[in-house]
């Protein structure tokens, strides 16, 4: 579905809680087409795969991690061409959209930085309960990962339900990404929907050092 009608972020947000996102064709596409696929890939939260050597590189602190400090320069990163990726979706009303939802507390970024330098990371859309992870990007071995890391303990520790990943990809598949019904996503969604959460920007050492070691340990 697609309309020439500019979308406000109170519409995206209403969108999200009914389990539909948008996308555009490309960078340059000045339309926006709702989402609504067959079946939805989520990555469980309680089961969560951690692999090993990337749980040292978490533990080695070889990326200093923040969240939302440069959430519209992540979003620009995810939205630039990239060795094997010469099209992404997001256009500039996806840019404009969520630079709102960052601006009223409904968005976030989770980076990663090489001293002065930010070499990687992803953003997503929170709401209640439920995180609708968008997209990430990497321009350093393992930045993207280690982002991703992070976002699944702030996820657990705030209180989150559901990880919405949009799609199941090769990559996400390593990390227990799977993929489920249209009607069971709902499920889970209007589960997740009503709960309390918080998103966490500053997580100690020590307790992202325990998780790495307990996730790690599980799989």
């Amino acid at each position: 579905m697609s309309g020439r009608e500019r979308i406000t972020a109170d519409m995206l947000l209403r969108a999200y809680a009914c389990g539909v996102f948008p996308m555009a064709e490309g960078r340059e596409d000045p339309e926006l087409h709702w989402i609504d696929p067959k079946r939805r890939g989520v990555l469980p939260l309680d089961r969560f795969h951690l692999p090993h050597r990337l749980a040292r590189t978490v533990r080695s602190n070889r990326y200093q991690v923040r969240c939302d400090t440069a959430f519209a320069e992540t979003v620009m990163a995810c939205a630039e061409a990239a060795p094997g990726r010469n099209e992404t979706w997001i256009n500039q009303d996806i840019l404009r959209l969520m630079r709102q939802l960052f601006d009223l507390g409904y968005a976030h970024s989770v980076e990663c930085w090489d001293q002065d330098r930010m070499v990687g990371g992803l953003y997503g859309v929170s709401l209640g309960g439920a995180f609708f992870g968008e997209s990430m990007f990497s321009r350093a071995r393992d930045a993207s990962k280690v982002a991703l890391v992070h976002l699944v303990l702030r996820l657990k520790i705030g209180g989150y339900r559901l990880l919405d990943t949009q799609f199941v990809t090769e990559h996400l598949k390593q990390f227990g990404a799977i993929e489920i019904s249209r009607a069971e996503y709902q499920r889970q969604l209007a589960a997740a929907i009503p709960v309390p959460t918080r998103f966490y920007g500053v997580v100690p050492d020590s307790l992202v050092a325990g998780f790495t070691q307990s996730t790690t340990q599980m799989s």
